[in-house]
């Protein structure tokens, strides 16, 4: 279920929210429910325990983290010749790779676990040692706690049956749209609620569910940072450089041509990205150094990281608490051996860069060695860097990886491919490295045993490897105009990848007139924007928008970003109303809406490949062309 909604949500927008709350939640109900019923067959004795809640959770977030990790709706989609026709560049055949279920499978069973490896030696240092905060996780481990007591089941049980009640109506509102979607541009996803103009300009209510939750669980800032970068690019900047047709670019270039309007669209973006993805890199990087130099120079074993938002380092801790005395000592009495994290990393890369060539040629085995090499230093950055920030650079590794590989290849050599698949291999090590550290600190709050969580993780990990590429060819063959820019998946990610891998092998040549000049002023605004964020007090910064965020509609439009700020609004009224009751049910009313909208998709698509269409299309035309269609009715009959 989770892997069809991540796979929805990547192949729409990209914006992902953590599910972690909604699979311990979901994991919770499902099994006390389950073991209830075998108590009453007399087949269990034995209650259901937060370790066991835990561990279900670990496996459910690593499965359905495939889906994300996985690039199937960023670098892997991105060697497709869907989107290679969408760029006037590098679209020969060695730099295109369709997918197939049995290449898209083998490729993640060899990349995904050496992250999990990489990390296994230093999970005491990040989680007793360090003390790294790990916010999700943490949060995970208080409601996981919280369920498994009298006061915390009965709320969990009403938690439930709110998300079961936003479950069927999602559900059902999902299909009842379906409908209405007998043809282009049909149905509520074409409502112009905003007008015909706005509407031209993707400003508009789609009606979805699934982002009304999404933008209740996003925090307030990320919602409207989304939506200024829809005013910023839709409607402002967009319309005066196409007022430039004629002059900057020719008058005659398709919509799609990235030598055209769409260049401006897609490569500002990406200057954004870039922007806010080095900045916070290099700052995660000063950080880590900073905190190790500190505790190379500290002598007291006891003395912890700097990890508070101030410039003093965290009082010495040698006073735990009783619980954290009995934490530590299961987290270390419940050992992983070193040697097998070494020999498992040591075995898999072996296997890895014998396998990966034969899946994609234009990758060399050494390209693959260096990658190896390298990548047990950035998994830990991004772990420790995701236990300050609750933020994982995941995205940002395999662009750097899309730009050192692909340089190094080269066009003539598959470069484009190459990148894009050595940005699979970066992102899938450094992800999989933050997901579990995440989750040995929610084991860790939970009493769960590191073993046990990593076991989990290995089994959600190898789920994922088949679960994940499924559904995806799911959509691929279900839905034709998958990844087509205006469709209902464009896989907006897909082409911003692309594009970042020809920018890498062939330079700023193809770039549209003033383009060029405009992807540096916002690549230095994303870095200005940032270092204000950090500078200033944190009650002004609060108000300062995300660039990172700012550039998603850059591309697609405004109208997610209207669908979040509305989810915010319904967040923002009920706190007001009854701020308890709001922070209790907000999360289960959220993953209400995202579970049901995101499983409709999997009748809908039984039905797209059963090549039943829907029976009505509604669509809206201004008054004159209503007329002109009335009157040509009219005449034909």
């Amino acid at each position: 279920m989770f892997s069809v909604i991540v796979m929805k949500l990547n192949l729409t927008t990209g914006i992902i929210p953590s599910l972690n709350v909604s699979a311990g939640l979901l994991g919770f109900f499902f099994v006390r429910a389950w073991t209830k019923a075998l108590q009453r067959c007399g087949a269990l004795k034995h209650p259901f325990t937060r370790q066991e809640n835990t561990v279900i959770q670990t496996c459910v977030v690593a499965c359905s983290g495939i889906a994300f990790s996985g690039g199937f709706g960023s670098y892997l989609f991105a060697m497709s010749e869907t989107i290679a026709k969408q760029s006037t560049e590098a679209n020969d055949a060695q730099n295109i790779k369709d997918p197939k279920l049995g290449w898209m499978i083998g490729f993640l069973f060899v990349v995904s676990f050496l992250g999990l490896f990489s990390v296994v030696p230093l999970r005491k240092i990040m989680i007793i040692d360090y003390k790294l905060i790990y916010p999700s996780g943490t949060a995970t481990a208080h409601l996981i706690n919280s369920f498994h007591t009298p006061q915390g089941a009965k709320l969990a049980k009403k938690q439930v049956k709110t998300l079961g009640k936003f479950f069927v109506i999602s559900f059902l509102w999902g299909f009842f749209q379906w409908f209405y979607t007998g043809g282009d541009d049909c149905g509520f996803l074409a409502f112009p609620s905003l007008g015909l103009e706005a509407y031209q300009n993707r400003f508009y209510f789609d009606f979805s569910a699934t982002y009304v939750g999404v933008g209740m669980i996003c925090p307030y800032l990320v919602n409207v940072s989304v939506l200024l970068g829809g005013i910023l690019s839709w409607g402002i900047m967009w319309p005066l450089i196409e007022g430039k047709k004629g002059d900057w670019f020719p008058a005659d270039l398709p919509s799609t041509s990235l030598h055209g309007l769409q260049g401006y669209r897609v490569f500002i973006a990406i200057a954004l990205i870039l922007g806010d993805g080095l900045y916070n890199f290099f700052k995660v990087l000063a950080r880590t150094i900073s905190a190790f130099a500190s505790q190379i120079r500290s002598k007291s074993s006891t003395t912890t990281l700097p990890i508070t938002d101030g410039n003093s380092p965290t009082a010495d801790t040698t006073q735990i608490s009783y619980d954290d005395q009995r934490r530590t000592e299961l987290f270390l009495k419940d050992q992983i051996p070193n040697l097998v994290a070494f020999g498992g990393y040591t075995a898999i890369a072996i296997i890895s860069i014998i396998t990966i060539p034969h899946i994609f040629p234009q990758l060399k085995w050494y390209y693959i060695l260096v990658t190896y090499i390298v990548a047990p230093v950035l998994a830990f950055c991004n772990a420790y860097g995701c236990g300050l920030t609750d933020w994982s650079l995941a995205s940002t590794y395999g662009k750097l990886a899309i730009f050192t590989i692909g340089a190094w290849a080269g066009l003539s050599h598959g470069g484009v491919l190459a990148g894009l698949a050595a940005c699979g291999v970066m992102m899938s090590i450094v992800s999989t490295a933050s997901d579990l550290t995440q989750d040995f600190k929610t084991g860790y709050m939970t009493l769960a045993s590191p073993r046990s969580m990593f076991i989990s993780q290995m089994f959600g990990t190898a789920m994922g490897c088949v679960i994940a590429p499924s559904v995806f060819w799911l959509f691929y063959k279900a839905f034709k105009d998958i990844g087509v820019p205006g469709s209902e998946y464009p896989s907006p990610n897909a082409l911003v990848y692309r594009n970042m891998a020809i920018l890498g092998v062939e330079g700023f040549s193809s770039l549209p007139k003033h383009c060029l000049t405009l992807c540096f002023i916002f690549f230095a605004a994303a870095i200005v924007v940032n270092l204000i964020r950090d500078l200033v007090p944190k009650k002004v910064s609060r108000f300062i928008p995300l660039p990172m965020a700012m550039a998603i509609p850059f591309y697609l439009g405004s109208y997610f970003a209207i669908d979040m700020c509305i989810g915010s609004l319904i967040l923002f009224v009920w706190e007001r109303i009854n701020k308890a009751e709001a922070d209790a049910f907000a999360p289960a009313v959220a993953s209400g809406l995202i579970c049901g909208d995101g499983i409709w998709t999997l009748p809908q698509s039984v039905l797209a490949l059963a090549q039943v269409k829907p029976p009505i299309c509604m669509k809206f035309l201004s008054r004159s062309m209503n007329s002109k269609v009335d009157a040509y009715i009219a005449k034909i009959s």
